[in-house]
């Protein structure tokens, strides 16, 4: 497949007034959340140390960049090597050169991590110790219940969505074309692209149906993107996914104050405040819609698995039996989104050229060094290399 050597920008259609011609391109990614827009920036970049190999890339969202119902945005944003296994060290050292130096301002702030235990683990320290400087956190929790702590002075913050913001930006620079507003299904040998549009009665319609061909297509879709390779090319794919929640807690906290990690729950320092994030126990069956749940009788925006969570570690974190952690009325009030389980980041060659591109759990630490290694397997087998 022939491909253009020109260094002009991508082109860049956002709205369905744009006309869209292009039935071509030798990489198209389905999806422009941080893995997916990181990939295509380090594909132009590959493009752009050898010009020879300069590959036509077009990079496919459904929504906005970055897109606010999508995962990206609500990702925590906590770099750690903390309980990581020694050998994703080096790509997780990797990852956090990239967030500091090269995706341009993300807000990388180094922030220490808290993990705090009822019982002796290796290399604890007494947590009225550790948290001694920063009695705003020590508030949140009994040091009692939980006596011991590890501390991460190495671990950091940042936000996810000016990752997928900042890399796609460059990667236009370097030439890759974008798409919004439009939903792609991959097919063999190319991708379907319905370009959305919203009505006068704020209805989300199919504008436009275009097929264009690909040489390669990546799915980057996030926790969507299993079932959809499943589902568009017939292949399984085990996966798991579930609807992650990120209720507040309105105690205060400053710019230094370090993120906490009670079991299965983190409190996130943010904006003054403190973000939930509680990882699932366990994968959402197929086809499940989450619904609120009821704390003491009264119906909450919390899903009843959330709720339960947060319940068993009342005791250990008295402020989660506060008026200050926000419940909301309905589903709609807590923040959240779909996120794949997947243990690590990780891609996989579905064959025909489709590749399936993951994050989960550990992307804030390892993502972006999985999208760089793709990035140099798609490379190679786009340019015959």
């Amino acid at each position: 497949m022939s491909s253009p050597t020109s260094k002009r920008a991508g082109q860049v259609w956002a709205h369905v007034g744009q006309p869209f011609t292009a039935t071509e391109f030798d990489v198209v990614i389905i999806g422009a959340g941080r893995m997916g827009a990181a990939l295509a920036l380090y594909l132009g970049q590959l493009g752009s140390g050898l010009p020879e190999h300069s590959l036509s890339v077009l990079l496919v969202e459904e929504g906005g960049l970055p897109n606010e119902e999508g995962a990206t945005i609500l990702a925590s944003g906590v770099w750690t090597t903390l309980d990581l296994p020694p050998a994703q060290h080096a790509r997780a050292e990797w990852t956090r050169q990239q967030l500091e130096t090269a995706l341009g301002e993300v807000q990388f702030q180094p922030r220490p991590l808290v993990a705090l235990y009822p019982d002796a683990e290796p290399e604890v320290q007494p947590t009225r110790e550790v948290l001694a400087p920063f009695p705003e956190a020590l508030a949140l929790i009994d040091p009692d219940r939980l006596p011991f702590a590890r501390l991460d002075a190495q671990a950091a913050t940042y936000r996810p969505a000016s990752v997928a913001l900042n890399a796609a930006q460059q990667a236009i620079k370097l030439g890759v074309n974008l798409l919004l507003n439009t939903r792609a299904t991959p097919s063999l040998g190319g991708v379907r692209l319905e370009r959305l549009t919203v009505t006068n009665t704020h209805q989300i319609v199919t504008h436009e149906v275009v097929q264009v061909r690909a040489g390669q297509v990546i799915v980057a879709a996030g926790a969507a993107g299993a079932s959809l390779a499943e589902h568009s090319l017939g292949r399984h794919i085990p996966h798991a996914e579930a609807y992650m929640q990120y209720p507040q807690l309105a105690f205060a906290s400053q710019s230094r104050t370090p993120t906490l990690r009670v079991g299965p729950l983190t409190l996130r320092p943010a904006h003054g405040q403190w973000t939930l994030e509680a990882q699932p126990a366990h994968r959402d069956p197929p086809n499940y819609q989450p619904c609120g749940g009821k704390l003491t009788g009264v119906p909450t925006g919390l899903r009843r698995e959330l709720l339960e969570l947060l319940v068993a570690q009342m005791e250990a974190v008295p402020a989660l039996a506060s008026e200050k952690l926000e419940l909301g009325r309905s589903l709609s009030d807590i923040a959240g989104a779909w996120v794949s389980l997947n243990p690590f980041p990780a891609w996989q060659a579905l064959g025909d050229g489709v590749y399936l591109l993951q994050g989960g759990p550990n992307a804030d630490t390892l993502g972006l060094s999985v999208a760089y290694e793709l990035a140099g397997e798609v490379g190679k087998a786009a340019c015959g290399v």
